[in-house]
């Protein structure tokens, strides 16, 4: 059975983009939650490598804000709803993993999708700036999910093979990503599809993701990104 589609994660996957969410993270707290910011700053939006292990320890971005960013539940509902307004207000710029170009250009002959909790105007900007936008059929941002949901839920998975086929009766798809959030949406997305339906899960470890550690296990670990060309040519 040949591979349909790859759709991948977008943050800590196509892209290194902790600079900038840290600094659309600190913006936002600053206008929702003041009393943590100054010195009552989270830790793990001291640097690079606390953000990462506060990323990929939490289960998804709601426990990240609560448990390690010590939001309330209201005000990270409220941070939620500001996230994608940030995003593409914010001028950071963000750098493709290195190797990405090479993998999207060795495969640009199979289509490739987005499902992404970031922006949809903000990633097409990026793919479009270092040229990859056009294996990319589809992309589902944040905004084109409703809050509840989000990944891993498998509705915007759902919405990305609808906006690439128009149809949603794939057989053989893999979904790349670095969170074990990001597993657990291949697999919820291949129950979703039922029957025959087979959704490889690959796990980016290359963005300092350790997912030895996972409850839920991916079917590949890409350790580095060149990892990727002998994965994903598996399956053609």
């Amino acid at each position: 059975m040949k591979l349909d589609a790859v759709l991948w994660d977008y943050d800590g996957t196509l892209v290194n983009s902790v600079p900038k969410n840290i600094d659309i993270t600190k913006t936002i707290l600053s206008i929702v939650a003041p009393h943590l910011t100054g010195e009552h700053l989270p830790k793990y939006l001291h640097s690079e490598a606390l953000y990462h292990e506060a990323n990929h320890a939490a289960k998804n971005w709601q426990e990240l804000y609560v448990k390690y960013y010590g939001m309330s539940d209201e005000e990270m509902v409220i941070a939620g709803s500001m996230w994608a307004e940030h995003q593409e207000k914010n001028q950071t710029q963000v750098s493709l993993f290195n190797g990405i170009t090479k993998i999207i250009d060795r495969f640009s002959d199979i289509r490739h999708g987005i499902c992404s909790q970031n922006s949809q105007k903000n990633i097409r900007n990026v793919l479009e700036i270092h040229g990859i936008n056009g294996p990319f059929k589809a992309v589902v941002g944040y905004d084109d999910v409703s809050n509840g949901n989000q990944k891993p839920h498998p509705d915007g998975g759902m919405k990305c093979l609808e906006s690439i086929f128009g149809h949603t009766n794939s057989q053989l798809l893999m979904y790349i990503g670095d969170h074990e959030a990001d597993t657990q949406f291949a697999r919820n997305l291949q129950s979703v599809l039922g029957g025959q339906a087979k959704v490889i899960s690959v796990a980016a470890a290359y963005s300092q993701s350790d997912p030895s550690g996972w409850a839920v296990q991916p079917d590949h670990i890409a350790t580095n990104v060149e990892d990727l060309t002998s994965i994903i040519g598996k399956y053609l």
